[in-house]
């Protein structure tokens, strides 16, 4: 599961998410703090301990106290809140959820979840309440009921849309490391000089976020994210929940399902990668799927020479790409105020290639113009949505924003903690994916973490029924991974787009039949027979 840019966040995808990533920076207000009046003081046990204990901390008995009544309220929190003001010009309103931070200690220490709700306007046939993850993880998800609602069409008035900001993300409780740089995905570049580099930064990253929150580190994983999702269930008053996931999202669903059998109705996992391979290394084995979409974006970009200049053959185009990459290790590139280097430039080439839709492969092949033009010395301007991404992955802007996603891919997971076994995983991958074998095999700061995960990975496998949908050229979360997903979720159904390359399918790549089946599916609640494609 990949960082790209699109409507899915860090470990998800970024096909088009420049233009979202400005936005998200500029909703974010005063630094933000862990601390609050809610949450009660505590001591960390120790991480052994508490991985001893994993087995045994249980979800919740529906026996135990029920959440109180949510107290539903505008959301928009003041005249700048563009996006509390959106929901409520839609209808929308907001509440919070005081939730425990350790789930196997209801009385101890809390903090609070942000939601918002688009109520079913067909009451008479109303089927139930949906939840939504946009995936990441880390990505907030208390807009997407707009997003979602039209998507849905006319089956949209018969649910109550639920978005929910996890715990440590958006509005809820958040968690900011205090980072110099956001996103954290680097390539190891070319040479040794350049991973040790990596080592460092990664390291130092990870020593900031145990400086400012080894004490709530623990706490923020899928697991506890899932237990908190089934107390939002009780709290709407709701038996069973409909759910849509996307990316991370499908596979924080797939746990939800493993965690707490029987209280899902219809769920949806879009995008969704093997569940047996989420973590810290989740990029392993992503290389050809990167490569293939690649040298597709190449093709389409030689055939629009005249406009780009950037090749008149896909070779020539690749060749371009090479001389940028190969001008950025040799003296980092200047665009605006920002500087790109091998480390980086890798990164927005994986990110840029992920979408085939003619749209993001035209923002794409204006972003390579433009490094192509800095990489010939020439003075360079990032557009609005450019510079919002650029920020978002190098100042501290982004630390709000990518803090989260290294402290629940870190939490889920243990990573291997000697710099050597990715440097020789580097090397391996590099003799066939000299581009991209660096970016997805390097180190993250989860080689460094403070502390193990609280609890093993879960082993999804049970037969929920669910609707999996999946792009063939997916370079993120892997059509293989999902049908690993499928296999994992005896009761699924496959819904395969084909021939694509994209990242987060239902309502957001504008394909009429993959939109259609999954509506069908939130009408009827009635999986296909078979594994339908599109």
């Amino acid at each position: 599961m990949e960082m790209i840019i699109s409507h899915r966040f860090p470990i998800g995808h970024y096909s088009g998410l420049y233009h979202h990533i400005g936005g998200l920076l500029h909703r974010i207000g005063r630094p933000a703090e862990i601390a609050s009046p809610t949450m009660k003081s505590t001591h960390l046990i120790p991480a052994l301990a508490l991985v001893a204990l994993s087995t045994a901390v249980a979800p919740l008995s529906e026996a135990a106290a029920s959440p109180p009544p949510l107290d539903w309220k505008p959301c928009a929190q003041g005249p700048d809140d563009a996006e509390g003001m959106n929901l409520d010009q839609a209808g929308a309103q907001c509440a919070e959820l005081t939730v425990p931070l350790d789930h196997s200690k209801p009385g101890g220490r809390t903090i609070k979840l942000a939601l918002s709700r688009l109520p079913a306007t067909d009451r008479a046939h109303r089927i139930g309440t949906l939840i939504l993850n946009s995936g990441g993880p880390g990505e907030p998800t208390l807009s997407m009921p707009l997003e979602t609602r039209a998507a849905m069409k006319n089956v949209a008035a018969r649910y109550d849309i639920i978005g929910l900001d996890p715990r440590f993300v958006g509005r809820s409780t958040p968690l900011d490391c205090g980072w110099p740089i956001g996103l954290f995905l680097r390539s190891a570049g070319a040479t040794r000089a350049g991973f040790d580099h990596q080592v460092a930064v990664q390291r130092d990253l990870a020593e900031r976020c145990a400086q400012r929150h080894a004490d709530v580190l623990p706490y923020v994983n899928t697991r506890d994210t899932a237990r908190d999702i089934d107390l939002v269930r009780r709290a709407l008053g709701e038996r069973r929940i409909s759910f849509l996931g996307y990316s991370y999202g499908a596979y924080l669903g797939a746990v939800y399902t493993q965690m707490f059998p029987g209280r899902t109705d219809r769920v949806v996992l879009d995008s969704a990668g093997d569940p047996g391979k989420w973590g810290p290394r989740a990029l392993q084995g992503t290389e050809d799927e990167a490569d293939r979409a690649l040298r597709g974006w190449a093709t389409w970009a030689a055939e629009r020479h005249s406009t780009y200049k950037l090749g008149p053959t896909p070779a020539r185009v690749l060749a371009t790409v090479d001389r940028i990459v190969a001008a950025s290790a040799d003296r980092p590139l200047r665009v605006g105020p920002h500087e790109l280097d091998d480390q980086v430039i890798p990164y927005l080439l994986a990110n840029g290639s992920g979408n085939d839709n003619p749209a993001s492969r035209a923002d794409f092949a204006a972003t390579v113009q433009l490094l192509n033009e800095a990489a010939h010395g020439r003075e360079v301007t990032p557009g609005q949505d450019l510079d919002g991404f650029l920020r978002f992955v190098l100042t501290p802007a982004g630390s709000p924003l990518a803090s989260p996603v290294a402290a629940i891919t870190c939490g889920d997971r243990a990573a291997p903690r000697d710099p050597e076994t990715y440097w020789n995983d580097i090397q391996r991958s590099r003799a066939r994916h000299p581009l991209f074998g660096p970016l997805k095999q390097n180190i993250w700061p989860c080689a460094f973490w403070p502390n193990p995960p609280r609890e093993h990975p879960t082993h999804v496998g049970n037969p929920t029924p669910a609707l999996i949908v999946s792009a063939t050229g997916d370079t993120a979360t892997t059509y293989e991974g999902s049908k690993a997903m499928h296999r994992a979720l005896s009761g699924s159904r496959l819904l395969t787009l084909r021939n694509t390359t994209a990242h987060g399918i239902y309502g957001e790549n504008g394909n009429p039949c993959v939109d259609a089946k999954v509506n069908a599916y939130f009408a009827t609640g009635t999986l296909p027979t078979t594994n339908p494609t599109c």
